[in-house]
């Protein structure tokens, strides 16, 4: 195949692309420095905290990754505590993409189109070494495996694992939402104090 030929997959700069179309918007500064035009810093505060415990994820994983994904929204580790309760099934309603499970030439453009697709601001969580790097499909004799979510589009966090166990993922929620607002706990769980012995 020729070198020069466009496809999503031979654009390593589309995780680029993509992010410089999210930095670049009508609130931008025409010399493209990346910089708003009005800043409202305690707004924003607000806004991304609201949005780190308010995290749509979207149905979507193959394989094994997928198992732990479900397991994660089970009562065992209920990631509703944390503020990503119910997986969307239509990418507009969602601003969390976990890619879960290997990616292949032909799925590549439909990941690209779900991510274009959903709302923004938007993040994604490359969830197992199948997503992450091609895990144990990337050999040189299996040519239709994509060595990682992130050649296609731009990837947060990385949980690494084959599968990880729903911890991880749960973890990679939690650098997500640091990422996001600067705290580990935006929110953090109410802790009724505990009696002291002797009090009755």
């Amino acid at each position: 195949m020729d070198e020069e030929t466009k496809s999503p997959l031979r654009v390593h700069s589309y995780a680029e692309l993509a992010r410089t179309r999210e930095e670049s918007g009508p609130y931008r500064t025409p010399e493209g420095e990346g910089e708003p035009v009005i800043r409202l810093e305690f707004a924003e505060k607000i806004l991304n905290l609201c949005r780190a415990n308010s995290l749509w994820p979207m149905t979507f994983g193959t394989a094994c990754c997928a198992i732990e994904m479900m397991a994660l929204g089970m009562a065992r580790f209920d990631m509703s505590r944390y503020g990503a309760e119910v997986f969307r099934p239509s990418p507009r309603q969602c601003d969390l993409m976990i890619v879960a499970g290997t990616i292949n030439r032909k799925m590549a453009p439909a990941v690209i189109t779900l991510y274009e697709q959903m709302a923004a601001p938007k993040w994604v969580i490359a969830m197992g070494n199948c997503a992450i790097s091609g895990g144990p499909f990337k050999v040189d004799e299996n040519y239709n495996v994509v060595e990682g979510v992130d050649r296609l589009i731009p990837v947060d966090v990385h949980v690494p694992g084959c599968p990880p166990r729903p911890e991880g993922l749960l973890e990679g929620i939690l650098k997500l939402q640091e990422k996001m607002t600067g705290t580990r706990f935006p929110f953090p769980q109410f802790r009724p104090p505990r009696e002291k012995k002797g009090e009755g």
